[in-house]
């Protein structure tokens, strides 16, 4: 994805689209891999030393109020990121330490939302061994 789209994408979202704003959006576009801030800190910081941990946190928390990204409390004390807001499952592999995405059906959500609520958004998550490291 182009920085010119990314720039779009926030301006539509009602986001003012600062240097800052679009590459953590373009860094958790291009690594979908539920990446922490301090991850994106240290990963962006390198190209851009000018980049604060606080403006790292203040794009993110933009970018989840806007409705871009989506918090994944998979972990204890440690928030992660993706911007896959689509309901989808996360699964934590607690021998690699990856977090896995994984399909959840819409009718086996409405299923397990009680009978006359609306939910807007579902968390689903697992924690075990994931399919490669079953097979060491």
């Amino acid at each position: 994805m182009i920085k010119h789209d990314i720039k779009s994408i926030l301006t539509s979202h009602g986001v003012r689209p600062t240097q800052q704003r679009a590459e953590v959006y373009h860094y958790l576009l291009t690594h979908p891999v539920h990446p922490s801030a301090d991850t994106i800190y240290k990963a962006l910081s390198a190209k851009y030393p000018v980049f604060s941990r606080t403006t790292i946190y203040n794009s993110l928390n933009v970018l989840v109020e806007a409705g871009l990204v989506r918090i994944v409390n998979i972990r204890a004390g440690e928030q992660h990121f993706d911007a896959n807001t689509e309901n989808h499952g996360h699964f934590l592999c607690l021998k690699c330490d990856e977090i896995y995405d994984f399909d959840i059906m819409e009718d086996i959500l409405s299923g397990l939302c009680p009978a006359g609520y609306q939910p807007k958004k579902c968390d689903i998550y697992f924690t075990g061994t994931c399919e490669n490291c079953s097979e060491n």
